[in-house]
């Protein structure tokens, strides 16, 4: 019984029988003639296939996928190519780092401002403390008349343990 080999793309497009030996074959499947078709516009397919020879087997199929992403780069940006890619992603990666220190900056002011509110108040609380007497507003007196809270924190205790959270 015989067995159907189908061409690869390479083949297939060059319209010629495809061997065993077919350098081109195990990147270019047959049913993707399009990226053959792209890097063989560009390369040619005899310069893709002496490079392919000269390089080892491990590294052809990133040679063959560098190789088809610079194809395709080229065909959408004929003049720059990679280069403009390359530039484009530069800029978006220093336009980014900007912003991010821009966060960063406004991060770290918002940090002092919370710190230096929270100084304040610890230490407008610790001077009430020190005095032992509070004056309060009662909320359930119609003419807002104070009290006198004589709960007097200890010098280990949580100023903040005392709010329920909510």
């Amino acid at each position: 019984m015989s067995r159907i080999v189908y061409p690869c793309a390479a083949c297939k497009i060059q319209r010629r029988k495809c061997g065993d030996k077919c350098v081109l074959a195990p990147y270019f499947a047959p049913n993707d003639p399009h990226k053959f078709f792209v890097v063989h516009k560009l390369f040619g397919a005899r310069n893709i296939a002496k490079i392919l020879r000269d390089i080892a087997v491990e590294n052809r199929e990133d040679a063959v996928t560098s190789v088809v992403y610079e194809a395709s780069v080229r065909v959408n940006d004929p003049i720059y190519g990679c280069t403009g890619a390359i530039c484009r992603l530069q800029k978006e990666v220093l336009d980014l780092q900007s912003q991010l220190a821009t966060v960063q900056a406004e991060l770290h002011n918002t940090q002092a401002n919370l710190s230096s509110l929270l100084t304040g108040f610890c230490n407008s609380v610790g001077e009430e403390n020190a005095v032992g007497v509070v004056h309060q507003s009662d909320p359930y007196s119609e003419n807002g008349t104070t009290v006198d809270n004589l709960r007097v924190l200890q010098d280990d205790e949580d100023p903040f343990g005392l709010w329920a959270p909510l």
